[in-house]
Parts: C-alpha cells; sequence; structure tokens
C-alpha cells in the first residue's frame, strides 16, 4: 500500500539470485485506501512524469500478481504482505485484501494481519476477534502493529490482549518504530521509540518481537537513541528482533552510509543473527530489487553464513517454526 518516498529504476539482474531471500516487508492495497494528504505527499515524491499520474503508478504494483512480478526481478523467493488498519495517516489495507492478494501464489506469499485501534475502548473485542480469525487463515504467520501510524504507546497496557491473540496462535509480532514522515503519524518517543515496548518483550517472552526499521528517525534521517534503543533491547532480550527496512533506500540514503553504519554496529554487537530481511516496498517498479541490491553492499564484512541468516534463515526460524 506505501509506495513511500521514490521510485528507482529496475535493475538488470537479480541481486538475489545467489541467496534464498525472503523480504518481510511488503504492502499491497489500492490508491483510493489512501488518505488525502498522504497521497499528496507521496505524489510529490514521485519522479517526472510519475508524479503526474500516481495512482496509475500505485496500482500498477500494489496487486498479488504485481508483487510476484517485482520479487522475480529481484531474485527473491517469497514475501510477507502486511495489512495496515491507519485510516488518518497512511491509510487501509484490510486483512481480506492481503488474504486476496496470497491467492496470487500461496506458495510464495504470505501475510500478516493487523486490526483497527481506534475507539479501542469500545471496539477491542471485536477487533481482538477479527484479528484471531484473520490468523486462522492459512498463509497468516504474524501481527503487524504501527504506535506511530496508529496513535496507541507501546507502552499501554490496555492493547496488550493483542498479545495474547499472538501468543494463542503462535505467531511474531512486528512492530513499526521510529517516527514517520508520513502525514498524521504521531512523532513523541512514547509511539515510536522502541524502548517503551520493553514492558511487553519482558511480560511476553513466548513471542518474538520484530522491530521494524530499527527505530530509525526518518525525519531527521539519522540514527538516533530509536536505533540505540533496539540494539539495547535485542542484546538483552532473546526474543527480540531487528528488520532494517526502508531507510537504506536511495531517496534517503544515496550514498549507503547509513544502511552500511547499522549493519556495521549490528555485528559489532553480536546481532547479526537477530536480523531478518525486509525491503517496505514495492512503493514503486524496480524497488524491491534495488533495495536487496544496497542491503547486500551494505553488509561488508559480514560472513556468507550470516549473509544468508538475514536475508532467509532467521525468517525461517521465527515465522516457520
Amino acid at each position: 500500500m506505501f509506495l513511500f518516498l521514490l521510485a528507482c529504476s529496475a535493475t538488470s539482474s537479480a541481486p538475489g539470485d545467489s541467496w534464498d531471500v525472503v523480504d518481510l516487508h511488503l504492502h499491497p492495497g489500492d490508491w483510493h485506501d489512501i488518505p488525502d494528504s498522504t497521497q499528496s505527499f507521496l505524489a510529490s515524491r514521485f519522479p517526472y512524469p510519475f508524479g503526474l499520474q500516481p495512482e496509475v503508478l500505485a496500482n500498477a504494483v500494489l496487486s498479488g500478481d504485481a508483487i510476484l512480478g517485482e520479487l522475480d526481478d529481484a531474485g527473491v523467493s517469497r514475501g510477507v504482505l502486511l495489512s495496515v488498519y491507519a485510516p488518518r495517516t497512511v491509510g487501509v489495507a484490510s486483512n481480506e485484501r492481503v488474504l486476496e492478494a496470497l491467492a496470487a501464489d500461496p506458495s510464495r506469499l504470505m501475510g500478516m494481519a493487523s486490526l483497527s485501534t481506534d475507539d479501542w475502548t469500545h471496539q477491542a473485542q471485536a477487533q481482538l476477534q477479527a484479528l484471531d480469525a484473520a490468523l486462522a487463515e492459512p498463509g497468516m504467520v504474524g501481527i503487524k502493529l504501527a504506535g506511530a501510524h496508529q496513535h496507541f504507546r507501546l507502552d499501554d497496557p490496555a492493547y496488550f490482549d493483542i498479545y495474547d491473540v499472538a501468543v494463542a496462535h503462535g505467531v511474531p509480532v512486528y512492530h513499526h518504530t521510529g517516527p514517520s514522515p508520513f502525514p498524521g503519524t504521531r512523532t513523541e518517543p512514547p509511539y515510536t521509540d522502541p524502548a517503551y515496548l520493553e514492558s511487553a518483550v519482558a511480560a511476553y517472552p513466548q513471542i518474538a518481537f520484530v522491530l521494524g526499521h530499527v527505530g530509525y528517525d526518518f525525519l531527521d534521517r539519522h540514527l538516533d537513541q530509536g536505533f540505540d534503543a533496539a540494539l539495547d533491547l535485542a542484546s538483552r532480550y532473546d526474543n527480540v528482533f531487528l528488520e532494517p527496512s526502508a531507510l537504506g533506500s536511495r531517496h534517503g540514503d544515496p550514498d549507503g552510509t547509513i544502511l552500511s553504519e547499522v549493519f556495521l554496529r549490528v555485528r559489532e554487537a553480536g546481532l547479526a543473527d537477530r536480523v531478518i530481511y525486509g525491503s517496505d516496498g514495492p512503493q514503486s517498479p524496480g524497488f524491491v530489487a534495488d533495495y536487496l541490491s544496497r542491503t547486500l553492499a551494505a553488509m561488508e564484512g559480514w560472513s556468507d553464513d550470516e549473509i544468508a541468516a538475514a536475508l532467509g534463515g532467521t525468517f525461517s526460524q521465527v515465522y516457520e517454526r
């Protein structure tokens, strides 16, 4: 559903051909399900002439079949499609929409379910039941949450019932972490800083928590306390995993220094076995392949075994147990 920053030119070769790659972070959806403010934000980021008809570009990459094409061009074997319920910020890609997209190839596509956190006081039980039903569907392998986009604090125990659903289904929970540039998002630390997840991480050791974007600050575009908190949590808790998606894009990190620093510091912290690869695609034609190529370039100094684990092996251990 998210195109996010910029259209990238398609690569002529498939960077993942030498590896068994699983992309944890892909968004199906429809342009009409994105709020007007976010549509304008996205269109302003597209290079000419794509910005003149953003709907055409968006819908060309958001279906299940289109995402499969992007995976093929990247040499990615499988991908995970994320449900999102954030009507005030980035829009909605419902569980039903994800299940529809998975039907394009159930052997290669998996999904993460989500739920609406709006009006939680009155709607919590109905939403939890809907989440439970979605996770019972074939191909659904986890839960996706985003405090910044869904406007709930990461440490608010009122939402911990979501984790009980995760325990019942034996699935990981993926959290968007770090401030987001999209209109309408909450940027205060309780909504973005991984440190505020510690109470949940400690209370649910049986759940694998995946820290999406490793706490990266997409507003100031630097590694700050959010990234430090992500490394700290993963160092102290065996059930915390790191997913460095989107932050190394060609638009936001043109020379690759940010993504390279992420992988350097993760390895120095002894956390290479906690990385799960994701791109945050498809965004636009060629982005999935480009992000994988940039990721491989940033993993300088990593052993072949460490790279193989980050690109697919750790995913299998966490999501396919």
